[in-house]
C-alpha cells in the first residue's frame, strides 16, 4: 500500500518527513495541501487533523502529524535513520532541539519575510527572530566542526530535521557561506543518492503563485 504524505513544497516541516520517506525506499506519494488557499484551516481538513497542520502521513487507517513523529514511524517501519542503541536518544535530542530552537524560528521568519505583503512584515519581530536563528546556526556549526553527520557515522532523523529549512532559496537570515561546517554538512545531505530539493520533491512553490 502506498504511503501518502499531505504536504506542500514551501513547507520545511513537510520536507523533514518527505526527505526520509524518499530516501527510505518506501512506496509513497506526496499529496498537495493548499496551505496558502486556507485548506489547513478548513473544517474538513481539521476533522481528521485537529492540529490543522502539514505534514500528515496516511498509511492505511493510520494518520500521523508532526514531522518528528512521522520520522520515527519511518524508522520503525524500515529500521533506518533512527540511530543505534547507543545513539538513538541523541538523535531524538537533536530532533527536539531543532523543533524548538531552529526550524520553528526559521519557518516563522521565512514566512514573515517572504510570504506576507511587504507592508505587513514586522521588522522588529524579524530582527528578534534572526538573532535567535544566529545562535542556533552557531550551535549547529560548532557541533559539526569535526563530524560529517549530527549523530553517528550516517545520516539520521537528526540531520533530516535540522536541514528542513536550510535548502530553501528565500532569504530569512541564513547564508551558507557564513557557516562553513553547516555548508559542508548540507553538501553531504544533498550528495545522498536519491536526494531532492524540497521544490522538486513536493508539489507547490512560490512560482506557482507568481
Amino acid at each position: 500500500m502506498t504511503v501518502k504524505l499531505l504536504c506542500f513544497g514551501e513547507s520545511g516541516n513537510s520536507y523533514k518527513a518527505a526527505l526520509p520517506l524518499e530516501l527510505s525506499g518506501l512506496d509513497w506519494e506526496p499529496v498537495k495541501v493548499d496551505f496558502f488557499g486556507g485548506e489547513t484551516r478548513s473544517p474538513a481538513y481539521r476533522e481528521d487533523n485537529v492540529m490543522g497542520e502539514a505534514p500528515v502521513l496516511i498509511d492505511g487507517d493510520l494518520r500521523l502529524s508532526q514531522s518528528g513523529v512521522i520520522q520515527q514511524y519511518i524508522t520503525d517501519k524500515t529500521g533506518k535513520f533512527g540511530g543505534d542503541e547507543n545513539t538513538r536518544y541523541d538523535v531524538l535530542r537533536w530532533v527536539m532541539w531543532d523543533n524548538h530552537k531552529l526550524s520553528s524560528v526559521a519557518g516563522m521568519t521565512r514566512f514573515l519575510m517572504n510570504f506576507l505583503p511587504e507592508d505587513k512584515r514586522p521588522a522588529e519581530v524579524i530582527a528578534f527572530s534572526q538573532g535567535r536563528l544566529k545562535a542556533a546556526y552557531d550551535t549547529l556549526n560548532r557541533h559539526l566542526e569535526d563530524r560529517t553527520w549530527i549523530v553517528g557515522n550516517q545520516p539520521t532523523n537528526a540531520d533530516f530535521s535540522c536541514c528542513g529549512y536550510l535548502f530553501y532559496p528565500e532569504p530569512f537570515g541564513f547564508d551558507r557561506a557564513d557557516w562553513p561546517n553547516v555548508d559542508r554538512w548540507l553538501d553531504a545531505i544533498s550528495g545522498l543518492p536519491g536526494w531532492k530539493h524540497p521544490y522538486d520533491l513536493m508539489p507547490g512553490s512560490p512560482a506557482d503563485r507568481a
